[in-house]
C-alpha cells in the first residue's frame, strides 16, 4: 500500500517493485513552465495500479522500461505547448507512454495485447522497418478495462487512429 504521509518525500515513493513516483511525474515541460505536476490521491492510486499491472509485468519479462510520459497534471496537459487531449487518461494517472529496448515496439504491443489486462493499448507512430520507432501508450482503469487496441499514424500530415495493431 502507498504511504500517503504528508511529511514523506513523495517523489521518492515506490509505486511498484522497480518504479518510483518520480519516474511518472518527471516533466521537463512542467519545470520549464513553473507548473506543479504532483498527483492528487486518486491519481496516485491509479498510478500505482498502472505501474503494478502494466509496467512491472513488462519490466519483469523484458527488462528496463523507459517512461517518456506518465502523469500530467490537468494544468500541464492543457498548456498550449503540450496540447494534450481534454480526455487524456494521463491527467488521472491512468496512462503511460513507454518503451522496452529488448524488443521492437510492435512486438511489445503484441505481447501486452496477449498477456496483460489494459484499458487502451496504442502503438504510436511506429514505422515498419524501424523496430524502435514510436512508442507504446497503455492505460489501466481500476474500474474496468475495455482492452481497446489502436495504432496512431500520421496520414497526409494528420494523426489518425486505426483499429488494431497496424504496422
Amino acid at each position: 500500500m502507498v504511504n500517503l504521509n504528508p511529511n514523506a518525500n513523495v517523489s521518492m515513493l515506490k509505486i511498484s517493485k522497480n518504479f518510483s513516483l518520480k519516474e511518472f511525474t518527471n516533466s521537463q515541460s512542467a519545470t520549464r513552465l513553473g507548473l506543479s505536476n504532483q498527483p492528487d490521491t486518486q491519481s496516485l492510486i491509479n498510478i500505482c495500479a498502472l505501474a503494478n499491472n502494466i509496467l512491472q509485468p513488462v519490466r519483469d519479462k523484458w527488462g528496463i522500461v523507459t517512461i517518456s510520459s506518465g502523469y500530467r497534471s490537468p494544468e500541464l496537459n492543457s498548456h498550449p505547448s503540450i496540447g494534450g487531449s481534454e480526455k487524456s487518461q494521463h491527467c488521472h494517472g491512468m496512462a503511460v507512454d513507454f518503451e522496452a529496448f529488448k524488443l521492437s515496439n510492435i512486438d511489445l504491443a503484441e505481447w501486452i495485447k496477449e498477456n496483460l489486462e489494459y484499458d487502451q493499448l496504442i502503438l504510436e507512430f511506429y514505422e515498419e522497418g524501424d523496430p524502435h520507432s514510436g512508442w507504446i501508450h497503455c492505460s489501466y482503469n481500476i474500474s474496468g478495462n475495455r482492452k481497446k487496441v489502436m495504432t496512431a499514424k500520421r496520414i497526409d500530415g494528420k494523426v489518425s487512429y486505426l483499429d488494431g495493431l497496424c504496422p
